[in-house]
């Protein structure tokens, strides 16, 4: 009865996939990596320094991703669950071809997907599909194809192709359709997904425990030795990864103790590049060699005059403009060496003298701005700061300021009430669910934390307790055993 089916199978999925793909060899996990490079460039944290929270989502779906890709090629693999990505694509020649949703004006756009592939193969093909990304480059990795022109693959067609049921009901194939639309019915509620992945955060924070009492011990004896104020990651390394660069800088000590008290007082930041910050951060690349480190701790000394010389200027923009406080916040702004940020007030400062405002002396005390390259039009943030851009127009400035100041003040007052009010809802959360920590993406705002919040405290939840919880965008396992639920998190039983 079924026995033209398989035929025709094969013909529909000639339709989704290029013609090669039926008679393709498996991709090896060097091969899918090579393969993705395309959407890696179009996705990549280090393209979105001025976009903090776009940053952060595709940092976090990469991971998952990652994770996801990883299990593809273990036994087994062909019960992986639907796993949902977002991710911010920026424009490339390759995706902006007409047709397309439109970019912002920023220059990126927001892409959801769900996988539930079962090889690295068609994984690669559907994720290049759903970003509108060229896929002609695979089909130099197979030795088994033929080459023919591959127009048909470059976008997933708009309607889907399905089966009918009866032909997975006599055959004994599984739907593939059917998880996906059980995920897209079903809500996944915040008690069933701590009871489906409970047990493995508990036994991954378990494991980890060892090396963060090593990380706290090593973070603690190098801030010792070289008396620094803090030591901190701009990114989310895994706790074996952050002991590892501990380890290197206790090396570099030995070997340079007297170059590296030059940071006395300091904060060392690991992130991706040496220098120092804007806001006086001795940054240390973590894929720079020893030799690179050291020369930055020599030259600290000239890096301290240039920081005095840029607080100078700020309070000189300060005076200018009827002693608006500038400041510069690091979770809202891209990462700026000092020297990248004193050129970006030194163009505004000059600005400001060849057009003088006539703002009246301490009439904007107690107000903040932070100055920006990637804007045209000041703008004012909702947590009581101007967002100016360095080639503003000053006389529009003026008229800007001077009519947002009230409002400014307000947001500013509502912003402090509501950081106390979020402050002990934090303290209460960690008390009743004895939580080992309690902390929040910088994503997420302090209204969305307080509302989070208010209804976890109104919740009855054992798996939490002695877990360490991070309140962001997403549900997610980390590494280390740190569980992510979003801000905005359902209650009840999931409903079809």
């Amino acid at each position: 009865m079924f026995c033209h089916l398989r035929p025709v199978r094969r013909l529909c999925l000639e339709k989704i996939f290029p013609h090669w793909f039926l008679s393709s060899r498996a991709l090896s996990g060097a091969e899918a990596v090579n393969a993705l490079r395309p959407f890696y460039f179009a996705v990549h944290p280090d393209f979105f320094g001025q976009h903090p929270r776009e940053r952060e989502v595709n940092e976090n779906s990469l991971k998952r991703l990652s994770v996801y890709l990883e299990n593809l090629q273990k036994p087994g693999s062909k019960s992986l669950k639907p796993t949902q990505l977002t991710f911010y694509v920026r424009e490339t020649e390759q995706n902006s071809s007409e047709g397309q949703e439109p970019f912002s004006t920023s220059g990126f756009r927001a892409v959801k997907f769900t996988l539930h592939t079962r090889d690295l193969l068609s994984t690669v093909l559907y994720i290049l599909n759903s970003c509108s990304l060229s896929v002609e480059h695979i089909q130099s990795l197979n030795t088994n194809v033929c080459s023919q022109p591959l127009k048909e693959a470059k976008r997933m067609p708009d309607r889907p192709i399905k089966w009918d049921k009866s032909y997975y009901y006599f055959t004994g194939f599984k739907d593939p359709h059917e998880d996906l639309e059980q995920v897209s019915r079903m809500e996944t509620t915040l008690t069933s997904w701590l009871d489906n992945n409970g047990k493995s955060a508990v036994r991954k924070l378990k494991n980890s425990l060892p090396l963060r009492k090593e990380l706290d011990r090593l973070k603690d004896d190098l801030s010792n030795q070289l008396q620094l104020s803090d030591i901190r990651w701009q990114r989310g390394w895994g706790i074996a990864h952050r002991c590892s660069q501990l380890h290197s800088l206790g090396r570099l000590a030995q070997q340079n103790l007297e170059t590296l008290k030059n940071a006395k007082g300091c904060t060392i930041i690991f992130t991706d590049r040496s220098g120092m910050s804007a806001v006086g951060h001795v940054m240390l690349g973590t894929m720079d060699v020893h030799h690179h480190w050291t020369k930055l701790f020599e030259r600290l000394p000239s890096y301290f005059d240039l920081r005095r010389r840029l607080m100078l200027l700020e309070d000189q923009i300060s005076y200018l403009l009827g002693g608006i406080q500038v400041v510069y916040i690091e979770e809202l702004q891209p990462v700026l060496t000092l020297e990248e940020y004193y050129s970006l007030l030194d163009v505004f400062y000059n600005r400001l003298l060849k057009n003088r405002i006539p703002f009246h002396p301490r009439s904007l005390r107690g107000l903040k701005m932070i100055l920006n390259s990637d804007r045209y039009a000041p703008s004012l943030h909702e947590l009581g700061h101007f967002n100016i851009p360095s080639l503003c127009d000053p006389t529009k400035l003026q008229w800007f300021i001077l009519t947002k100041a009230q409002q400014a003040r307000d947001n500013m007052k509502r912003k402090e009430e509501l950081k106390v009010i979020e402050n002990e809802l934090i303290e209460a959360s960690t008390k009743k669910f004895s939580l080992g920590k309690f902390y929040k993406e910088p994503s997420v705002s302090s209204i969305q934390m307080v509302d989070c919040c208010k209804r976890l405290l109104e919740q009855s939840l054992p798996y939490l307790r002695g877990m360490h919880l991070c309140i962001s965008h997403f549900y997610s396992v980390m590494q280390d055993g740190d569980v992510c639920i979003p801000w905005n998190w359902k209650d009840g039983e999931a409903v079809k």
